[in-house]
């Protein structure tokens, strides 16, 4: 009746799926659990019970949480919903703006920014710029401006009708018909430009599908019938750009919804300057996406190279720098970005993050030298259970998390640092639905739908509950308000340090018995740690049954641990013997606890031990040691 110690040094394989019950000779099932839930996973490879989430705002709906980032000091969060712009600075509403987009359109938005400028793209709008002003600090939602040379806008043209149809313009100068030999145009037309012969005319009426009324801009060579002739490639009739980057001191249009797979690119320093002239090293680059598969651009992305990420492959566009002669566009790999909503790629140790298109995966596109090339691993392998569609992301350097909302209401909490091969997911739930994510500097916001009640909520490492909100009086206080967002629901709370039962928001207040001088009042929420059963192999026979000696916590300013050993879910003593802390203040304690059990067992596929804590008080857990007896 041997027994058996086994050390669980970490959790740097997070939660893994329970296909690997029969994998006990991975390093990530040492290194793994079955489940992780509403914790953080260190890249030290220690657990903790995740932050809280601090009450900001009461929001209008669904919509889009945006990073805004001025300079270092002035960073900004702004929540796009329906019809509107909500800025939020230090978490004040500061500004709202009148904006375009319906609710429905939001998820198909895309953004970039360079300097006090975000540029906002959607298929079936026309993109717009919002500019944060000077010091007044005054935003101004407007259109995308062209240079101009004269009357003459420097905007992208394209060919869409069929290349035999010819145009015959009535004359050379001022107020003209322009007559086509087929029926190509349409009453959208009225207002868009058209170039003839490479010389632009205004459109100032549609008369029929074959003639419209047209200003010339720049005098026409002549008045002859010619193939030669094309329309701006973004308008009303064709559609607006899907996505926009800055590389290389260039702007880049990826895709539009007429020309899914074209790409365009200004000329160097000049961002709003699309003329092609002669092919010159700093003019303007045009060209499209050939190849055996459809490939609608979905996300041009600014990393060592110029990445396009598309519905069916991922691409990148070399040149150094890029010119219209030496630019090359090479396909890398073939996974593909999803077309029903954009998810923005983000950028995590020189690695670029994207969702992949069956949203089943989170894949690292990333350049090797060895090969000179991009992979595309899959970082959601071992864990595809907890990746269910994701509908947004972003990256926490401080913290080296990985936030993805995903269509489930749950946020997916993945843990990177490939220095040391950690890949670890972890799935964190709150009591609603968490829609959108966004990094602003250090700190984490979160768009949540609380049955119907939509907010938005920042992680706080000081809070242990959600919707929460923290409140200080000089004197003890029994009624403390300011909770409408959380009117009839049923709260917890922490009072001077101490966890009291459950209250219950009525009229926005909450009544204690007795008063406090500090009160932390959200939502509750359970963390969860269950490892995977006990792996016997190397044991001489089959090892049956086995029993679980003593089970050893080590851990790091712990002031709750609640646990199953077989026995149910029990609270476990903390302080050994000596003076407890004064005023039922739990204090925090680091270091080893060893707790004995009894019983065998005989299901294998079942963990020896779990953790499983409601209460809302700080809980870090950096490695598990087992003292087992099995018997052969």
């Amino acid at each position: 009746m041997p027994r058996v110690t086994q050390i669980k040094t970490n959790f740097t394989a997070g939660e893994v799926s329970r296909r690997l019950l029969g994998r006990g000779d991975l390093r990530a099932y040492d290194n793994g659990a079955l489940s992780l839930r509403n914790l953080f996973i260190h890249p030290t490879g220690g657990i903790t019970r995740r932050s809280g989430l601090a009450f900001v705002d009461g929001v209008r709906g669904d919509g889009r949480l945006v990073a805004f980032e001025f300079n270092t000091e002035q960073t900004y969060l702004l929540v796009f919903s329906d019809g509107k712009i909500d800025v939020y600075e230090d978490d004040v509403r500061a500004a709202t703006v009148d904006a375009p987009w319906t609710a429905a359109q939001l998820a198909q938005i895309t953004w970039t920014q360079s300097a006090d400028t975000l540029l906002v793209c959607h298929p079936d709008v026309p993109p717009r710029k919002l500019t944060r002003g000077g010091a007044d600090g005054h935003w101004t939602l407007s259109d995308w401006s062209y240079v101009t040379d004269g009357e003459k806008v420097l905007m992208p043209f394209y060919r869409f009708a069929d290349a035999a149809v010819t145009v015959t313009p009535s004359g050379t100068t001022g107020a003209i018909t322009v007559t086509a030999s087929a029926p190509v145009f349409d009453p959208k037309h009225d207002g868009t430009r058209l170039r003839i012969q490479g010389k632009q005319l205004r459109v100032t009426g549609v008369v029929s599908a074959t003639q419209v009324n047209a200003t010339v801009v720049e005098a026409l060579p002549n008045a002859n019938a010619t193939t030669v002739w094309d329309e701006q490639s973004f308008s009303p009739l064709r559609g607006w750009p899907v996505s926009a980057a800055f590389h290389q001191d260039r702007l880049v249009i990826g895709g539009s919804r007429d020309l899914p797979n074209r790409l365009w690119l200004s000329r160097s320093a000049d961002l709003w300057n699309f003329d092609l002239g002669t092919g010159k090293d700093d003019e303007a680059i045009e060209f499209g996406i050939l190849s055996d598969q459809v490939n609608a651009i979905r996300a041009v992305f600014s990393g060592r190279h110029l990445q396009l990420f598309t519905s069916g492959a991922e691409y990148m566009v070399s040149g150094d720098p890029l010119t219209p002669q030496n630019i090359q566009v090479t396909r890398q790999t073939r996974i593909g970005s999803p077309v029903d909503r954009s998810v923005p790629p983000r950028d995590v140790d020189g690695a670029t993050l994207f969702v992949s298109r069956n949203g089943k995966e989170i894949r690292e596109f990333l350049y090797t030298d060895t090969e000179a090339a991009y992979q595309a691993n899959d970082l959601a392998l071992l864990a595809r259970h907890l990746v269910v569609n994701p509908r947004d992301q972003d990256y926490d350097q401080s913290r080296r998390l990985m936030f993805v909302a995903m269509e489930d209401g749950s946020l997916g909490a993945l843990t990177v640092y490939r220095l040391e091969q950690v890949t670890a997911w972890t799935r964190l739930e709150t009591d609603g639905a968490v829609r959108s994510v966004a990094v602003v500097g250090d700190e984490v916001y979160a768009l949540v739908d609380r049955a119907g009640r939509w907010s938005v909520e920042r992680f706080d490492d000081d809070l242990n509950l959600d919707a929460a909100l923290v409140g200080e009086h000089d004197t003890p206080t029994a009624v403390w308000s300011g909770l409408d967002h959380l009117e009839g629901r049923t709260l917890s709370v922490v009072a001077d340090g101490v966890v009291r039962g459950s209250t219950t928001v009525a009229a926005g207040k909450i009544v204690l018995d007795p008063p406090a001088r500090r009160v932390e009042a959200g939502l509750p929420y359970t963390h969860l740690v269950e490892p995977l059963p006990v792996s016997l192999l190397g044991q001489a026979g089959v090892p049956d049954p086995v029993r679980l000696v003593s089970v050893t916590f080590r851990l790091e300013e712990t002031a709750a641990l609640s646990a199953d050993l077989g026995r149910g879910v029990q609270e476990l003593p903390l302080h050994r013997t000596g003076p407890q802390p004064a005023g039922g203040v739990p204090a925090r304690i680091s270091g080893d606890r060893k707790l004995r059990t009894l019983g065998w067992r005989r299901d294998f596929d079942r963990p020896l031990w779990r953790i499983r804590q409601d209460a809302p008080l700080p809980f870090t857990l950096l490695s598990v040691t087992m003292e087992l007896k099995v018997n052969d």
